[in-house]
C-alpha cells in the first residue's frame, strides 16, 4: 500500500508538514498500517535532523529502529501489513527484534510529539516563548528520561543547551517562507493529532500484551 498523501497540501501551503512530512496513518479497527507508519516515521527523522546536533541521538536511535522494522516488514509484506500483526506473530515465535524496535521508536516519537505539543500549547495561550529549552526538558522528563541511565541523561543535558530558538524553529518549519506562523501552527495541529493517535494506540497495544519494559540504556 502506498503512503497517504498529505491532504493539507491541497490548500497550496508549502511548509514542512505539507510538503515533506508524510501523514501518520489512520488507526482502523485498532490496527496501524506498517508501510505508512514507517514512511511517516522517516519524515519525523528528517524533521529532527533539520534542527542540528541537539536531536542527533534521537535521530540515530529512530533511524536504526526504522531500519529494523523495515527489514521485518519486507521479509513478508502481506503477513506484516499491520504493525499489530507483526508484533503478535513475533511474540508467538518468541522473538523481540521488531517488538523492541517499535517500542523505542514509539518512545522517541512521543518525545518529539511532547516537545512540539508544548510549543503549540504556548502559542494557544498567546505566548511566543523564544527559549525552548524548558519545553525540551519537559518533553524529555515525561517520555525518555526514565529509560535512560546516568550517562545518557548527561548527554541530553549538554545537547539541550543547543536547542534552537522559537523563531529559528518556525522558520525551518516554514521552509524559509516569511509570515507563515499561523499556517505552520495549523498544520502542526494536524500532524500532532495523527501522531498522537498512533502513539496512544501502540502504547495501549503494548500494555495489553505485556510488551512494555523498564530497561534502561
Amino acid at each position: 500500500m502506498s503512503s497517504p498523501t498529505n491532504k493539507a497540501s491541497s490548500h497550496g501551503r508549502k511548509n514542512f508538514f505539507t510538503t515533506v512530512q508524510v501523514p501518520f496513518p489512520d488507526v482502523i479497527g485498532g490496527k496501524i498500517n506498517t508501510s505508512n507508519f514507517i514512511e511517516a516515521s522517516k519524515g519525523v527523522v528528517e524533521l529532527v535532523d533539520r534542527f542540528g546536533g541537539i536531536f542527533a541521538p534521537v535521530k540515530y536511535d529512530m533511524s536504526g529502529n526504522i531500519k529494523k522494522l523495515t527489514e521485518k516488514y519486507e521479509s513478508n509484506k502481506e503477513r506484516f501489513m499491520y504493525l499489530n500483526d507483526m508484533i503478535l506473530i513475533e511474540k508467538q515465535e518468541n522473538g523481540n527484534y521488531a517488538t523492541d524496535a517499535l517500542l523505542w521508536l514509539r518512545r522517541a516519537l512521543n518525545f518529539v510529539y511532547t516537545f512540539f505539543k508544548c510549543i503549540r500549547e504556548d502559542a494557544r495561550k498567546g505566548g511566543n516563548t523564544e527559549d525552548l529549552i524548558l519545553f525540551l526538558q519537559k518533553a524529555y522528563e515525561e517520555t525518555l528520561k526514565r529509560y535512560h541511565g546516568w550517562m545518557a541523561q548527561q548527554v541530553f543535558g549538554l545537547l539541550a543547551k543547543m536547542c534552537p530558538g522559537r523563531s529559528v524553529l518556525l522558520n525551518t518549519l516554514a521552509l524559509g517562507e516569511p509570515d507563515q506562523e499561523s499556517e505552520v501552527m495549523e498544520d502542526m495541529d494536524t500532524f500532532l493529532t495523527r501522531l498522537h493517535s498512533n502513539i496512544s494506540t501502540l502504547s495501549a497495544f503494548y500494555a495489553q500484551h505485556g510488551l512494555e519494559t523498564n530497561t534502561r540504556v
